[in-house]
């Protein structure tokens, strides 16, 4: 029962991470465009943005407005941390004989 409730628990608390609605008409948010640290940080949530963004059309998984590069940089170093990053690419392979 105690894994049942920590796997809902964690889910739960990924899922209040999730970036709220991105309306592309808005030119300017608060703080200014998001860089690189949103960036990462989008990159990191994106599996669960990406469920959530399934069921509600107000939430995207990208930022639309944002400061270019560096906010890319972030979201591909935040995605490939999430997914493995290749560090499997690079370990050898068993063979069997």
């Amino acid at each position: 029962m105690l894994p049942v409730a920590l796997i809902v628990v964690g889910v739960l608390a990924l899922a209040a991470c999730a970036p709220g609605a991105n309306d592309v008409i808005i030119n300017s948010s608060p703080g200014g465009p998001a860089g690189f640290w949103f960036g990462l940080w989008h990159g990191f949530i994106s599996p669960v943005t990406f469920i959530v963004s399934l069921f509600n059309h107000t939430v995207n998984i990208y930022e639309v407005h944002n400061n270019g590069n560096w906010y890319n940089f972030g979201f591909m170093i935040g995605l490939s941390a999430i997914f493995g990053g290749g560090a499997r690419g690079s370990a050898g392979r068993r063979r069997s004989a």
